[in-house]
């Protein structure tokens, strides 16, 4: 009988801590998503539109933990080297995930060090032009910019940004020269844009859709694979000729590649109900933004194209974050 209890529970320890176990308890504690970003930007938004309906998902409550610093990189750097548990996810962006990796040397590899969940936010950047530069289509624009090389200015968020990167995009693909005008935000462009400082500028259409609906400033197009919901009117790139200019904002949530199998499991089973969250979708609608391709598989495919497209287009600029 004492042999039979005490390979019970032998038994009983071995069941809870086997990975089944642990995937049966998890989680039992509050989970932390690491925004890499300060708050109020778009990161840090994503965020907290999905914080309360993952909660839900997971049974436990769901909070935010900013670390902004080197344009995303010094908090997914952070994150790595913390417990693997699960109960820190990293709110994933194209800046630290495609963009710095392409022309900086990183401390991680986005391949084999995270384990994706999903997507949870997408938002296509935008062409605007000063509403008295007497343009009102990209191919206006491009036609003045091929008449006038390197007299247009555009301004953008930032030097190596999305919103730079879609101007170089841009440039390569219509064969076009202007002067780059990088400012500290896509938001920070605005006064100048609309002050006729500079001719035309990169931003989110979010960032735009409001001068774009009241006619402040004149949007071109957007660089999306199909319209923004933030501005439905507005036509793509693709629609006008250029199916190669492509520069969405996204976000997605990530977790350690060490994290036990089944906690990964339980995770992106919770984000993938949550994409299909009828008030999370309803909350995204509002701010003009839609969650993305669903399902782990389509967000591991973004995090591999995406690295592979920015790094041709980061060695073709010659940017440097070094």
């Amino acid at each position: 009988m004492r042999a039979l209890s005490m390979g019970f529970l032998v038994a009983m320890l071995l069941a809870v801590t086997t990975p089944a176990g642990v995937a049966q308890d998890y989680p039992t504690r509050p989970v932390r998503i690491l925004v890499p970003y300060a708050v109020g930007g778009g990161s840090d938004t994503a965020g907290r539109l999905v914080m309360d309906p993952l909660s839900k998902q997971l049974g436990v409550s769901v909070y935010i933990d900013n670390r902004g610093g080197a344009g995303g990189l010094t908090g997914t750097e952070a994150f790595l080297a913390g417990e693997p548990d699960g109960y820190t996810l990293l709110m994933a962006a194209v800046g630290p995930f495609a963009i710095i990796p392409a022309g900086k040397s990183v401390r991680y590899d986005v391949a084999t060090d995270f384990a994706p969940l999903g997507q949870i936010w997408l938002s296509s950047q935008a062409l605007a032009v000063r509403k008295d530069l007497n343009v009102k289509t990209l191919a206006d624009f491009i036609a003045l910019a091929k008449a006038n090389p390197g007299k247009l200015t555009v301004g953008s968020a930032g030097f190596g940004t999305l919103t730079h990167l879609a101007l170089e995009l841009l440039k390569r693909e219509a064969g076009i020269e202007v002067t780059h005008v990088p400012f500290r935000s896509g938001g920070a462009l605005l006064p100048a844009l609309i002050g006729g400082q500079i001719d035309a500028g990169f931003a989110d259409t979010t960032t735009f859709a409001p001068q774009v609906e009241t006619g402040t400033v004149i949007g071109i197009a957007a660089a999306g694979t199909r319209r923004s919901p933030a501005l439905p009117n507005l036509v793509t790139m693709v629609e006008s000729g250029f199916p190669g200019v492509i520069a969405e904002s996204w976000n997605g949530l990530v977790v350690n590649a060490r994290t036990p199998a089944p906690v990964i499991a339980r995770l992106q089973a919770a984000v993938s109900a949550v994409q299909k969250d009828a008030g999370f979708q309803e909350s995204l609608k509002k701010q003009g933004l839609t969650s993305g391709p669903p399902g782990v598989e389509a967000f591991q495919t973004l995090l591999k194209t995406e690295a592979g497209r920015w790094r041709t287009i980061v060695n073709a600029a010659g940017i440097k974050f070094d």
